[in-house]
């Protein structure tokens, strides 16, 4: 089997950075449903608290703080990503070099790429 080419190389950098963002959101999501109910049993005073649950709310708050902290840099890591990958489409198309699915593959993992490097905060 022969090694994988620059372009595939560059291509699944992208899409797994692009994952890496998307475990990122489902992490914040989780995050934010754990705070959400132990600040409700917390209010409501529910008999299943822990002793030290405004301690344990203090650290679900500080994890998703940590977690939103992340997209910024990731957002950056698949901007250079992408234009890394955008060097390569435009060295293989130059030369000729790489098959059609390899090329699609490729742009498909641009235009995924761009949107969620062009992503604010929070989105």
């Amino acid at each position: 089997m022969a090694p994988p080419t620059q372009l595939t190389i560059a291509t699944q950098a992208v899409n797994r950075l692009v994952k890496e963002e998307a475990y990122y959101h489902k992490e914040q999501a989780s995050q934010e449903k754990r705070i959400q109910k132990l600040e409700e049993d917390i209010q409501n005073n529910s008999p299943d608290l822990d002793s030290n649950a405004e301690y344990i709310l203090k650290q679900e708050k500080q994890a998703l703080e940590e977690t939103k902290a992340v997209f910024e840099p990731l957002r950056r890591k698949i901007a250079d990503a992408v234009d890394k990958l955008e060097e390569q489409i435009a060295i293989t198309e130059s030369e000729g070099s790489g098959s059609e699915e390899e090329l699609k593959k490729a742009k498909e993992a641009v235009e995924t790429g761009k949107k969620i490097a062009q992503q604010e905060n929070g989105a």
